[in-house]
């Protein structure tokens, strides 16, 4: 994804505020400095059905029943630091979510790996076996 696109899905984002637990002092009952990101993906202009398929695939856990995408953030005390956490954690996870995968080539187990397999077996059967006592 570059710039531009990250720009024009920032514009798609919604936000929501409210108080937050953790640090804050006094002010911690009287501040919204907890940001919730709302992403609605299947209402996106900018990304096509295959990439919303995609994301509604690889982050199904992390999607609600309305299809929309929430992440939240409640780290610093800051309303601003909080938005920028949350913003950067959201594109970090659709960057992921629409990396294509890597298809895995299946390689041969090499020869000299096979025998040193099967020796070391040997070895380690002929050592158990001189410890059993003589058949007579």
């Amino acid at each position: 994804m570059d710039l531009k696109q990250t720009d024009l899905l920032k514009k798609e984002l919604k936000f929501r505020t409210s108080r937050s637990s953790g640090p804050g002092g006094q002010s911690v009952n009287k501040l919204s400095t907890k940001v919730e990101l709302l992403f609605d993906i299947n209402e996106s202009q900018l990304l096509n059905d295959e990439q919303k398929s995609l994301i509604n695939e690889r982050l199904a856990n992390r999607i609600n029943n309305n299809g929309l995408l929430i992440l939240s953030s409640g780290e610093t005390r800051s309303q601003l630091k909080n938005k920028e956490i949350v913003i950067q954690r959201f594109l970090d996870l659709i960057k992921e979510a629409l990396k294509p995968v890597k298809i895995r080539k299946p390689t041969k187990v090499p020869v000299k790996v096979k025998e040193k397999r099967l020796k070391t077996k040997k070895f380690v059967s002929d050592k158990k076996g001189l410890r059993k006592p003589p058949e007579y």
